[in-house]
């Protein structure tokens, strides 16, 4: 049976990067080793974060004067990073879920923290709009997915202070202006490789303005000067990368990527809104997020959650369960997840309404 992997994370990824990761663990660029056991320093290695660093450039269309590295520590320690190199006196931040508020936690270390909005007044269940930003903070702090809740900004902000981004779920989902961002990064094991590296993509003179020392690994420009390699970088995951950064140049770049991604949206949303036993749990439709797809079951039909569960998952269905805060459903329909899996599971949704 063909399985659809709807896993928040680690997620789906394409066939294209999972068979060409599987032969260079096996033999890389025919030098009888594998990718596993090479040197870092090699020549063919450091061609590797040559070529990713640079499609990374191509595919985001990003501005001269920003660096790209590929780190260690998910989007988890760049909640402390940020602001171990950012943070002199004030930040603010936009609370709109777990991931944001845990990046609010640490940054309370280093400095004072304005929570600018917070939508956990309604179990973030939508964006909070029209907020002011004051301008005298060191910079503004968004995560612009939420996969937990299934809410997005989609939009890139207009703000008068440094803008710091966590993308680690949308990144390559839809077109970015990075020149309006001081950094992004991301987690990288949700549309861009396995778990295991994370990416940065920092503007190199926001940095050098805050008066603490910084050890050098969590010293965004000890790694700039380094090119990601201060340290043993996770070779597997940036070949991976690679390989992903490759298949969304050959699939037509981040702008088909995004076409893509709203066609499965749209197919998603429209059952789940059509479908009686359903309900999606996002409060309104401009804050939906196009990548991970929230819904539980309508009240009338709470007691069929676990039914839909079994019958999901013997029809192929993978990692539906939603997140233990919210319940119900979530389907994570990543840049990597066809078309033909989302409609398997809207259909697997017609046939359990059918039955009931």
């Amino acid at each position: 049976m063909k399985k659809h992997n709807f896993s928040a994370g680690p997620s789906i990824l394409s066939q294209f990067t999972i068979e060409n990761t599987a032969k260079a663990i096996l033999d890389f660029n025919g030098s009888g080793l594998s990718i596993l056991e090479i040197s870092h320093r090699s020549k063919d290695f450091i061609a590797v974060v040559d070529e990713a660093t640079a499609l990374f450039k191509e595919l985001l269309q990003i501005p001269e004067g920003y660096s790209v590295l590929f780190l260690q520590g998910g989007a988890s320690l760049q909640f402390a990073q940020v602001p171990y190199n950012l943070l002199n006196k004030k930040a603010a931040y936009l609370d709109t879920g777990v991931w944001a508020s845990k990046a609010i936690k640490e940054a309370k270390l280093f400095g004072e923290v304005t929570v600018v909005a917070s939508s956990k007044d309604r179990n973030y269940a939508y964006i909070p709009k029209d907020f002011k930003v004051p301008e005298d903070v060191d910079y503004l702090h968004i995560t612009t997915n939420n996969t937990i809740y299934g809410t997005e900004l989609h939009k890139d902000l207009n703000v008068k202070v440094p803008l710091v981004a966590d993308m680690s779920s949308d990144i390559f989902s839809r077109p970015v202006d990075v020149s309006k961002y001081a950094i992004i990064y991301g987690g990288a094991q949700k549309n861009l490789a396995p778990a295991g590296v994370t990416f940065v993509i920092i503007k190199n003179d926001i940095l050098g303005k805050v008066d603490r020392p910084i050890p050098s690994m969590m010293n965004y420009q000890i790694h700039i000067e380094n090119e990601s390699m201060f340290n043993t970088p996770p070779c597997i995951a940036i070949y991976s990368a690679l390989q992903t950064l490759k298949w969304y140049k050959e699939q037509g770049g981040v702008a088909a990527m995004y076409a893509l991604n709203l066609k499965k949206a749209e197919i998603l949303y429209a059952e789940i809104e059509r479908n009686k036993m359903f309900r999606g749990t996002v409060e309104k439709a401009e804050d939906r997020s196009i990548m991970n797809v929230c819904f539980v079951m309508d009240e009338a039909y709470k007691d069929k959650e676990e039914d839909f569960s079994k019958f999901a998952s013997a029809a192929g269905m993978v990692g539906l369960k939603g997140h233990r805060s919210v319940g119900g459903f979530r389907a994570s329909i990543y840049n990597a997840m066809p078309l033909e899996s989302v409609q398997a599971l809207v259909n697997c949704m017609k046939e359990f309404e059918a039955k009931a």
